[in-house]
């Protein structure tokens, strides 16, 4: 029986396998080759829907719990802990085993066979510590064969994502960017006459939701009150509001976690007690009105038009009528300029011993790969390296599917 190469990203999702000669990917929704990896349990109901579905669902008002970038999770004490999820009590593994079956269910249908066993991309490293890593890893086999898989092997991204690349002339040096949504990863390769040989690679857990975080942060959470005056309940000093709420807020996987009692509790205080009442009366909406994915939303589309056009904002009408936050290029840029410098770093360290100018081409996989503060850097410190933007977001799920059909 054949094997399905299964993308599982932290954004983005995609399924491959062989069809002869020829990639075959997968219509993991309606037309569709790429599937958000996103939730949503609708309370009306009962049931759970995934992708466009689900965006769509938030999108509408729907009452229900929506969740992204649960890949961020693995590995964490928070993917085995029982709670309510919507409708239902459950773990986020069991979220997570749900949506792979939702996956191994469409290329079943869309090929009329049968996958018991899939060959699934991982990110070179999940964490930097050994041993959440290798939980993480352990969490997502189990997800598979939850999800009814017999059998799961793992292949890292961008090794994957080499299998694609355009053919350099034998002996040339490439290097795979993956940029994803939760993990830098990279590969170097050499190109020999009969294929690719696999030299190095090297990982690190800074990603797009990471960039998301950073703009929301430094240009939406100011209008939320973060950093502002909270008047002490006894006498008449003044503390900062904590930045706890903030950081949350602005973490997609930790947005659905928000809306507890304690965090109403905290956030009616604060409205209360700010000094800026306009700013916690908004951060106050935002929880009673379970408004933060809606922010997430608007942030990670405002970084994507000043991606591309300098004139660019944040549009946070859901919140609030008009209120809207400028991000010119060069405000992304600046935000963004440490988790640039740390990949920047990355990409040199997967080389070890080899000198930057020997990297003929870069290959650039992954949603965030897309980025131009990211490719004019990189640009810059690979000089001679042609620059290859193929298949960004299916890269990866076609090189499984050739690396499954291999083996």
């Amino acid at each position: 029986m054949p094997t399905l190469g299964i993308d599982f990203g932290t954004s983005n999702t995609a399924a491959a396998l062989m069809a002869g000669d020829a990639v075959f990917r997968v219509p993991v929704e309606a037309g569709k080759t790429t599937l958000p990896t996103t939730v949503f349990f609708d309370m009306a109901r009962h049931q759970m829907l995934t992708g466009s579905a689900a965006n769509a669902a938030l999108i509408g008002g729907r009452e229900g719990r929506f969740m992204r970038a649960l890949k961020s999770v693995l590995g964490t004490p928070l993917m085995r802990e029982t709670r309510q999820i919507g409708y239902q009590r459950m773990t986020l593994l069991g979220v997570v085993a749900d949506f792979l079956r939702h996956v191994k269910a469409a290329a079943e249908e869309s090929t009329y066979l049968t996958f018991d066993t899939a060959l699934s991309g991982r990110p070179v490293r999940f964490h930097h510590d050994p041993e959440r890593h290798a939980r993480a890893l352990a969490d997502l086999t189990e997800a598979y064969h939850m999800a009814g898989f017999d059998a799961v092997d793992f292949l890292p991204e961008p090794e994957a994502a080499a299998l694609t690349a355009d053919p350099l002339p034998p002996g040339e040096l490439g290097l795979v960017v993956d940029i994803g949504g939760g993990t830098s990863d990279f590969t170097l390769f050499r190109q020999n006459a009969d294929g690719i040989e696999i030299l190095n690679s090297h990982g690190v857990r800074i990603g797009g939701t990471d960039f998301d975080r950073l703009l929301s942060l430094a240009h939406v959470m100011p209008l939320l009150g973060r950093g502002g005056d909270v008047r002490d309940v006894f006498g008449n000093g003044t503390s900062t509001a904590p930045n706890a709420i903030y950081n949350d807020l602005a973490t997609w996987e930790k947005i659905a976690f928000l809306y507890a009692p304690e965090t109403r509790r905290l956030v009616a205080d604060l409205a209360k007690q700010g000094v800026d009442q306009t700013a916690f009366a908004r951060l106050s909406e935002v929880i009673e009105m379970e408004l933060g994915h809606d922010i997430a939303f608007a942030v990670e589309d405002g970084k994507i038009a000043a991606n591309t056009h300098d004139a660019a904002r944040i549009d946070l009408a859901p919140l609030e009528k008009g209120l809207a936050v400028p991000l010119h290029g060069a405000a992304l840029a600046d935000t963004l300029s440490d988790p640039v410098t740390e990949v920047r770093q990355a990409a040199r360290d997967a080389l070890g011993d080899t000198d930057p100018d020997q990297i003929a081409a870069l290959v650039f996989v992954g949603g965030s790969s897309l980025m131009g503060v990211l490719t004019q850097a990189l640009a810059q410190d690979f000089p001679r390296a042609k620059l290859d933007r193929g298949a960004a977001f299916t890269a990866v799920s076609d090189g499984l599917a050739r690396a499954a059909a291999r083996a």
